[in-house]
């Protein structure tokens, strides 16, 4: 596949659909955590959603529970944390896998298109974020401890 756009991904109240909705926005994919320190960059995230959403821009949200088991819950429970905690209104998926053999087709693209440190395809922990452009295409990867408004002139310049 050359882009995002055939994948399919289960929303958060479990219904299957692809990516193909977004065709022509520019994306941030992140792998998200409730119970994580870096669980405040929803706040930047949400902050960057509501700022360029008319624009084009969209934030898709992945809950994952592979790093310290830092996604507990359910489908749920993650949506209500993310309403009631940070007034979150971007998509939210169901819980995935990102790295090892039950990993999501889509993040074994968005690895393998857009390599981590050293050339690494792995994923090291939880808000692992990827900036898609309009066509569908992984075009960069952010570490988790990267802020979400520390990526707005990347937005930016792709959403222009």
């Amino acid at each position: 596949m050359s882009n995002i756009y055939n994948f399919k991904v289960k929303t958060i109240d479990g219904s299957e659909t692809t990516l193909e909705k977004y065709k022509g926005q520019v994306l941030l994919i992140v792998n998200t955590a409730s119970k994580c320190g870096f669980t405040s960059q929803y706040k930047g995230l949400e902050d960057l959603f509501k700022k360029y959403q008319d624009k084009g821009f969209q934030v898709l949200a992945f809950p994952c529970n592979q790093f310290g088991a830092q996604e507990p819950g359910d489908e749920k429970e993650i949506q209500s944390f993310c309403s009631l905690t940070y007034d979150v209104s971007f998509p939210l998926f169901a819980k995935i896998d990102v790295n090892g053999d039950e990993a999501a087709p889509l993040y074994n693209f968005l690895k393998s298109n857009v390599k981590g440190l050293l050339g690494s395809e792995t994923i090291k922990w939880n808000f692992t974020k990827f900036l898609v452009d309009s066509t569908g295409k992984p075009i960069k990867r952010y570490a988790p401890q990267t802020k979400p408004e520390d990526i707005e002139k990347d937005i930016i310049e792709l959403l222009n």
